[in-house]
């Protein structure tokens, strides 16, 4: 295999290392899942639902074991986006929300990619411009104009502006879910067991429009996000009940996206990735509603893994070698420098990122990710800090009152935990009285984190805040 990509590495280094001509650009295909699990596919070990088209994407790909987003689903989608944790980022009123509210000021994929003359494309789940005005009812808008997609670099926005809601069923009482075509309301409330399949149409259709252009198109699905929706195609057909219903759509969905890229000549011109906002969520009310995180410890909200592993499966065919499973590191972070590098736009200027270009490790020039660490912060409050098969998880309090409404689902943390996520991707056994030496330096890394970017109590110094007024206005009442 290291001599397969060694020579596949030689054939393409000339585009790997040089901007591609206008000609030569490559497309690039985001599909965010929501609230899927590291164990809901069953090319991650699952035997209840079936998703053929995201194994054979596997088969066709890279597959990462220890691909990283964040614990929750708008910071997660900021963090896409931007190249940033949500806490570097910069929101209106120089606050720092537990959903990101995403700063006008600051540059998107889209925006970034727009200077090399992409056209963008969302369709699916924004949630980055806060929850609206609430003029209609509960969950609706209107949204701030220029905190939606069409201002944030995206030519077209068919979706939704936020989530679909927080019960187990859709219950219109406690939230409306809009549907959106750019700034337009086009239904109020619209059906969830037809979105998933809108949106697929919506998307192929978007390739089929611009497929004599370069084109990023961020397919950012609602499911499988309580309350749950299938079409009825798909309704009955899994062993795992609604959920797996749900979970296979979203397959037949990205087999869709697929399908058209081999049909339209496109196959050998674009780099797709598949993930998750963040892993399940698990709570009671939810009953069987949720996904599975397994191997791994925790869930949605947490920092334990299986709040911020997520499915990572990147393929570009003849680009990137196929039928590889990789446990190097890597995170949705890592995106915009990388497609970036590829098409050889400029990064946001005067803008510090937290992702890494990913593209020499990924089309076999170097053997290793150049991520070798990553920091997992839950709201503002840093937790844990992982390098490469090290993490180190810090002590906390059970339901922080700085964590927000995250909060009801961190567990405590009585003292300094390390564990050696080579062998323990469980995190059942805390090896730190064996490691001292390892826990003091990454204890070394927490603190540089901690200046760079910030804690609940603390405003780093790489922390971005781009309106008049003191930073975290709110954040006082933290302090010891």
């Amino acid at each position: 295999m290291a001599l397969f990509r060694l020579a596949l590495a030689a054939l393409i280094v000339a585009t790997a290392t040089a901007p591609c001509a206008a000609q030569e650009l490559p497309n690039f295909v985001v599909i965010l899942a929501d609230d899927l699990g590291y164990g809901d596919l069953s090319c991650y070990g699952n035997r209840h639902i079936r998703t053929p088209n995201l194994d054979r994407m596997a088969d066709e790909g890279i597959r990462l074991t220890s691909f990283y987003a964040q614990n929750v689903c708008g910071p997660s989608r900021a963090a896409l986006l931007t190249g940033c944790y949500p806490i570097r980022l910069a929101e209106p009123g120089n606050t720092k929300g537990a959903h990101t509210v995403l700063h006008p000021g600051e540059e998107t994929i889209a925006e970034v990619l727009k200077r090399r003359g992409y056209v963008s494309g969302l369709v699916g789940k924004w949630h980055l411009s806060g929850r609206g005005a609430h003029r209609r009812g509960p969950g609706t808008g209107p949204y701030r104009e220029e905190l939606q997609p069409n201002q944030q670099g995206f030519d077209y926005f068919f979706g939704t502006p936020a989530h679909n809601g927080t019960t187990r069923k859709a219950d219109s009482k406690s939230w409306i879910t809009e549907l959106m075509r750019n700034g337009e309301v086009i239904e109020s409330p619209t059906d969830l067991n037809l979105l998933t399949k809108r949106y697929t149409g919506e998307a192929v259709r978007f390739i089929e429009r611009n497929r004599n252009r370069p084109f990023f198109l961020y397919l950012s699905h609602t499911m499988p996000h309580v309350p749950l929706g299938a079409s009825s195609r798909f309704r009955g057909r899994s062993e795992r009940g609604l959920y797996g219903d749900v979970v296979e759509e979203v397959d037949w969905s990205v087999g869709q996206v697929l399908d058209s890229l081999r049909r339209l000549g496109l196959d050998g011109r674009t780099l797709v990735v598949f993930t998750s906002d963040n892993g399940p969520w698990i709570e009671s009310h939810l009953g069987d509603h949720g996904g599975s995180a397994a191997p791994l410890r925790g869930w949605k909200m947490t920092a334990w893994e299986g709040g911020l592993r997520v499915p990572g499966i990147i393929r570009w065919p003849g680009r990137i070698v196929a039928g590889e499973v990789s446990d190097e590191m890597a995170s949705t972070l890592d995106l915009l420098p990388t497609f970036a590098a590829i098409a050889g736009a400029s990064l946001p200027d005067g803008r510090r990122l937290d992702g890494l270009d990913l593209w020499p490790w990924l089309s076999g020039r170097v053997d290793r990710s150049p991520r070798d660490t990553f920091l997992y912060y839950v709201y503002t409050h840093l937790q844990a800090v992982r390098d490469r098969r090290w993490k180190l998880v810090l002590k906390r309090p059970a339901d922080p009152p700085w964590t927000s409404w995250y909060g009801r689902m961190i567990d405590a943390v009585r003292t300094t935990e390390l564990y050696d996520l080579r062998f323990d991707w469980g995190e059942s056994r805390n090896v730190a009285e064996q490691n001292g030496a390892i826990v003091q330096r990454l204890t070394g890394l927490v603190e540089e984190a901690r200046s760079e970017l910030g804690d609940y109590d603390a405003t780093g110094s790489g922390a971005r805040f781009l309106d008049a007024g003191p930073p975290r206005p709110d954040m006082d009442r933290w302090r010891d």
